[in-house]
């Protein structure tokens, strides 16, 4: 029997991000899933940081969504999307080749290394697509997810792991302030899904 899917949408938020000083920022996630009568179920998550950067917030939405959805030992097939072309080609490129290294650049240091250990392992066992959408672009769930992180940035809040989403609602209060968004992505189908490579160890 194959994994149940899982469709994660993610998206991060740094408020003076490069200036000099503390930047608060967050990670917004959304994630959907499929009961076992066809139902759709959607669920929000969401940290914030007081200091912080748009790159170490986006490697946090990976770390958080992946630890909530295998909180009780569940495996997924995972469909992740994110604006964050850091995080899809760090997941597809860049890390196979820090491990050939032994974690390490020509260049000279990893930036947020420890994160991007996190990330990975918090993302073992699981098999993921990473999937890449453009930011600001109208996507209902990326800017959805762009909303959660926003406000948590501003206010440093924190789900503490997944609660009931408000994306229906939002969506069509967006709508109604005549924000620009399409038709939420349906979910994915799992007889077409096709994971990336397996992530390499970080040990």
């Amino acid at each position: 029997m194959s994994a149940a899917l899982v469709a994660i949408y993610a998206d991060e938020s740094c408020l003076g991000n490069g200036k000099q000083g503390d930047n608060p920022g967050a990670a917004g996630v959304l994630i959907e899933y499929q009961r076992p009568d066809g139902a759709l179920v959607r669920r929000d998550l969401w940290v914030s940081e007081p200091a912080t950067t748009n790159n170490r917030m986006a490697l946090r939405s990976v770390t958080e969504a992946m630890r909530a959805i295998g909180a009780k030992g569940g495996r997924f097939n995972v469909v992740f999307t994110t604006d964050s072309r850091y995080i899809v080609d760090g997941m597809t490129q860049w890390v196979f080749g820090w491990a050939r290294n032994g974690w390490k650049r020509k260049t000279g240091a990893i930036e947020n290394l420890e994160l991007w250990r996190a990330a990975i392992a918090a993302c073992e066992g699981h098999a993921i697509a990473w999937r890449w959408v453009r930011g600001h672009d109208g996507h209902a769930q990326n800017e959805y997810a762009n909303h959660l992180a926003t406000r948590a940035a501003a206010d440093l809040t924190s789900t503490g792991g997944m609660v009931e989403s408000g994306f229906d609602e939002w969506l069509a209060a967006y709508r109604a302030r005549g924000g620009r968004a399409g038709e939420p992505d349906p979910f994915p189908d799992g007889a077409t899904f096709k994971p990336n490579a397996s992530l390499p160890r970080t040990a």
